[in-house]
């Protein structure tokens, strides 16, 4: 004969282990919704330029759109930037050190500009390119790289490949 302690104790496990899997279910939901989220390189704007030490200072603006139907947040961009095929940098849009409830809320259709600065050394990039950047030419960017996009219960990283 078991005591009634016992019986008690496996019906709170199992409803514990039922309260856990519809957590994982539920955040299984969320995946598909962080999935159908897209960036596209909005624009590059030239912001300095430091002809001492052959630096420029680029704005990257990025519009990423939440698709899906639940709400979501962006901590982290990482990218490569490409000026007319050349490789000019890497960039990190970051807002991990702000808790979630302090970062901007993609709601359910929203679109939302996210800018980083990056910093440009002639060194490092095409001189050709680098005097076009520099002289407002028409230049033609793109980027790679990966978003993180999360919402209360997951977290999704996306690689995109965006042309302006």
């Amino acid at each position: 004969m078991n005591p009634p302690g016992r019986s008690i104790l496996f019906v709170a496990i199992g409803a514990l282990l039922a309260i856990m899997a519809g957590i994982v279910y539920y955040a299984s939901l969320d995946q598909d919704d962080l999935y159908m989220t897209t960036i596209e390189l909005e624009s590059v704007e030239l912001i300095d330029v430091n002809s001492i030490e052959n630096r420029a200072t680029v704005k990257v603006t990025f519009l990423v759109t939440n698709s899906g139907e639940i709400t979501m947040t962006v901590p982290v961009i990482t990218f490569q930037l490409f000026a007319d095929g050349s490789f000019v940098g890497n960039g990190t849009y970051s807002t991990e050190d702000v808790a979630m409830p302090g970062r901007a809320a993609f709601y359910p259709g929203a679109e939302i500009p996210l800018n980083q600065k990056l910093s440009i050394a002639m060194s490092d990039v095409n001189k050709t390119v680098y005097d076009k950047i520099i002289s407002g030419q028409t230049v033609q960017y793109s980027a790679t790289g990966m978003i993180t996009v999360e919402s209360a219960w997951s977290i999704v990283e996306l690689e995109f490949d965006t042309n302006n």
